[in-house]
Formats: C-alpha cells, sequence, structure tokens
C-alpha cells in the first residue's frame, strides 16, 4: 500500500536527522534560545531579506494559526476565510475556541477575492455583530491552486485601505513558491502581508512552522501568546537545529520543487488516460474525477482521500505528493490506471 494521503507520512529528510543525532548531547539554552534557534532567525531575515521582522519557530500549522490569529485579534473582531479554508474546515473549531468567528465566503479556485472581503463588512456594520478585522488566505489553497503576485497585492492594498490584517497561512509555501505558475518570492509575501508562516512539517522537517510577523503592531509580547497556548518547546532546539538544516542552501525549496515534478508527472499522465480535474492545481495536490469503479480498484493499492462527489458514477480524489515521493510509485500509479482504461 503505497500513500498519495499527504505530504507528512514520512519522517524527515535524512540530512535533517543527521543534524539532530550530530547536536544531540550538546548541552543548549531551551525555549528557543539556543544557538541554533537564534542563527535560524538570524537566516530567514537574510532569505526573507528584512531585518525588521520578528521570527517565531512553533511546532505545527493549527498551533500557529489559533496562537497568531488570536493574537492579533480584540475579543469582538473575527476573521474572514474562504469557505475551504483550512481555519474554517479542518481545524475542528481552533479559531472559535479562542473566541473569534470565522466568516466563510465563496472563493474562486479556493482563492479569495476583494468582492468577497467588502461584501463582509458591508454587512458587519456596527456594534451588533462580529467587527471582521482579518483576512486569511494560504498559499497554496486547499485545492492546491496559488495566489500571483498581483492578486496578492491587491489584496494586500485593499486590507491596507480597509485597515485589515492580511494574515498568510504557508503550511505548504514551498510547493506554492516552487510551483511552474508562481511568480511570489518570501520578501514579497513579508511586503505584502501582515504576517504569514513557512511551514516547515509539510516539506521534510519533522515538526515546525516559522512564523513571520511583519506589522509592528503585531509583535509585541508575543511569546506570551506561545507559552501560554503551550507551544513553547523546552527543547526549542528541535525546531532552530530543522530551519537552519532546511535553509543553509536550497534545501527547503529543492525538496518542494521535487514534490512539484512528482505532482506533474502524475498530472500528465493522468490527462493523457483521458481523465478531468476538479481544480487546475500547479502545486503538489492534485484532485483527479474518476469512475467510482477505478477509485476502488485503486485503493486495493493506494491510500488517498475521496475529495467530493461528482455524480452516481465518479468522484474527485485528492493526490498530494511529497519531498519523498518516488518516482517509481507515480509511474504505477498511472499504469495502473491505464491498464483500468484499456482493459
Amino acid at each position: 500500500m503505497y500513500s498519495f494521503k499527504n505530504d507528512y507520512s514520512e519522517g524527515a529528510h535524512p540530512r535533517i536527522l543527521n543534524t539532530l543525532l550530530e547536536t544531540n548531547m550538546e548541552q543548549l539554552e531551551g525555549y528557543e534560545e539556543d544557538i541554533y534557534t537564534k542563527k535560524a532567525i538570524n537566516l530567514l531575515k537574510e532569505k526573507i531579506k528584512r531585518e525588521d521582522i520578528d521570527i517565531h519557530l512553533i511546532p505545527g500549522g493549527t498551533q500557529t494559526n489559533l496562537i497568531a490569529i488570536s493574537a492579533f485579534l480584540r475579543p469582538y473582531e473575527a476573521a474572514i476565510a474562504v469557505d475551504t479554508g483550512h481555519i474554517f474546515v479542518h481545524e475542528t473549531g481552533a479559531i472559535e475556541a479562542t473566541g473569534h468567528k470565522v466568516i466563510p465566503v465563496k472563493g474562486v479556485e479556493g482563492k479569495i477575492t476583494i468582492s468577497a472581503i467588502k461584501k463582509v463588512l458591508d454587512v458587519h456594520t456596527d456594534e451588533h455583530m462580529v467587527k471582521p478585522k482579518l483576512v486569511y488566505i494560504s498559499n497554496s489553497t486547499e485545492i492546491g491552486t496559488i495566489y500571483t503576485k498581483n492578486e496578492l497585492k491587491e489584496i494586500s492594498n485593499f486590507c491596507k485601505e480597509n485597515n485589515l490584517i492580511l494574515y498568510i497561512d504557508g503550511a505548504r509555501l514551498g510547493s506554492a513558491l516552487t510551483s511552474e505558475e508562481n511568480n511570489l518570492t518570501l520578501s514579497d509575501l513579508a511586503n505584502f502581508s501582515d504576517a504569514f508562516y513557512i511551514g516547515g512539517t509539510k516539506n521534510g522537517a519533522l515538526i515546525g512552522e516559522a512564523l513571520v510577523i511583519c506589522k509592528d503592531s503585531l509583535k509585541e509580547d508575543f511569546r506570551f501568546h506561545i507559552k501560554q497556548k503551550g507551544a513553547m518547546l523546552a527543547k526549542g532546539r528541535i525546531l532552530g537545529i530543522q530551519f537552519l538544516e532546511l535553509f543553509k542552501d536550497n534545501l527547503f525549496f529543492d525538496l518542494a520543487k521535487h514534490a512539484n515534478n512528482m505532482a506533474k508527472i502524475l498530472k500528465n499522465g493522468i490527462y493523457e488516460s483521458g481523465y478531468l480535474f476538479l481544480t487546475n492545481s500547479s502545486s503538489n495536490q492534485l484532485f483527479p474525477i474518476f469512475p467510482n469503479e477505478l477509485i476502488k480498484k485503486l485503493e486495493e493499492k493506494y491510500s488517498f482521500s475521496i475529495w467530493e462527489k461528482i455524480d452516481e458514477e465518479n468522484s474527485a480524489i485528492r493526490l498530494v505528493t511529497s519531498w519523498a515521493t518516488k518516482e517509481e510509485n507515480v509511474l504505477e500509479f498511472i499504469k495502473d490506471i491505464k491498464n483500468f482504461k484499456n482493459k
């Protein structure tokens, strides 16, 4: 059974494990005050080309989202997200559990639009309703699409004009930035958003996300929020060492590019077999539409998610490639669907 279910089925890239092992017996400061975490943060600032940002390493994506959003918002303020957004669908109400409503809007190919944000602002006009304050987007999105530089710039400008916080979930940021359709850089993300995070968990790390806070008013006392929400690791070195290893050269981007390349081979093979897709993804998530009979056959050899029922005979599934996906398994999957088509 080979898994295309997610991009965190494997542990960590061997280089990361080797470095963790090599540094294992060093006595270091705790709570992200160790030399490796400090080096990693300085290195990330260099890569982003901004010294005036704060960077915090947090174990997981949901923790990062709930800590950041609850810290940035006042008790009566809310976040706006597309109705497929991770904070709305897949985080067990984590944001609402901190006391903040998530207002869902319809997206276009999984992406938020200025018109959708404006409709929310037009409706929420007084103190009898929550106050929309933060716009949440993810790049790549939950359905594999990515934001262009122009799209992000326009959303950023609208948020600034309307005193809204723009926050970017970067759980799969590596895949987005190495997509063939991408024209954004880490520097662009820092210039256009108020905060974003760089996902390590889904791109070769054991655990870890790097939250980048760009807006000065959001920085104060942020470590208090991390500690209060239980996300400040005593052995913070575990996060620092991993991000230092990922970014000391091009490893972070090489791993993401590999995942995208495997997805591209998979996508082309599915197209050549005569099947269509639910979304036009250029990242490491694919959503092909297959006959239910084929899906049952594939489930005998592969693990993946059933995403959406199309009709009585067909469904869309989600296939995810990772930094560790082997080309031989991708080619075998393609061979199996072609054999079914030709039977």
